[in-house]
């Protein structure tokens, strides 16, 4: 209660690019620590010199810079609201898509502001998070807010095979090994912590003992050590898991626990409860 009181309190900031970096630091030289999507709302902390430190749903902090932040009012917290279920979505000026270049590309799980305005089924048209207006593709949005389960799960990180791996990332345009991971359990109904080791370490899971025991679905983390974890992927069964991996080639893809890197790292495996 304490900390949903203390938000409510923080000025909002509303995201205006595609993806947007969170520095540790107020400097585009420092290290990226996560990313924050288009329209996605967070709690502003500070400001410094054209930055801001912000704090997004799943309470992680980073420094964004202010040029792409909208300080003001949630933006697609109310009303009619679609997200992007495809893995990018094209917003145009008018329902056409010859006729001038896209306004923005945003990633999957965008969530956008939707007016009464429809064209032949085929178009929807959106407020944007800067108050202009611009028209999706209907196929590229769901209405649908319902958890999926442990099955549309599995099918659904397949659908990002092959996207590249990106330190730090959230969205479809690259992900890391815990956003993917956080984003597909996202659509289960878990908020998942940010990264590998406190998503090991959080008390919503419970371990699984032997390989023997894992079933589609689990988590599979590597590292050092149980308390040095560096790399995590879901489990798809046959001795498979599926992660956003720098190893070798930069991507999202499947592996196999019996490969020696993988085998040679694995040092965890949990269920969510």
């Amino acid at each position: 209660m304490a900390v949903a009181l203390l938000a409510a309190a923080l000025p909002n900031a509303v995201v205006l690019r595609p993806v947007v970096n969170l520095y540790s630091k107020p400097s585009e030289d420092a290290d990226v620590v996560s990313q924050a999507i288009y329209g996605s709302n967070a709690a502003v902390l500070e400001q410094s010199e054209g930055w801001a430190r912000i704090r997004t749903v799943d309470e992680f902090a980073g420094w964004a810079p202010l040029a792409a932040l909208k300080i003001g009012p949630p933006y697609a917290a109310a009303g009619k609201v679609a997200a992007v279920s495809s893995l990018f979505a094209q917003i145009y000026r008018e329902p056409d898509v010859r006729t001038h270049a896209p306004l923005l590309t945003v990633p999957f799980d965008t969530r956008l502001e939707i007016t009464g305005s429809e064209l032949e089924g085929r178009w929807r048209q959106a407020v944007l998070a800067d108050g202009r207006t611009g028209w999706v593709q209907s196929g590229d949005l769901t209405f649908s807010t319902e958890p999926i389960g442990t099955r549309e799960m599995l099918a659904l990180s397949r659908r990002f095979l092959g996207l590249p791996y990106t330190w730090g990332g959230t969205s479809s345009f690259g992900y890391d090994c815990s956003g993917f991971i956080q984003m597909l359990e996202r659509h289960r109904g878990v908020m998942l912590p940010r990264d590998a080791q406190p998503q090991a370490d959080w008390s919503g899971m419970v371990p699984v003992s032997s390989r023997a025991d894992l079933v589609p679905g689990d988590l599979v983390y590597f590292g050092a050590s149980p308390q040095r974890i560096a790399h995590t992927g879901m489990y798809l069964g046959d001795g498979q898991f599926i992660s956003a991996t720098a190893h070798q080639t930069p991507m999202v893809r499947i592996d196999s626990l019996d490969d020696p890197h993988w085998a040679s790292l694995l040092v965890a495996m949990r269920r969510v409860k």
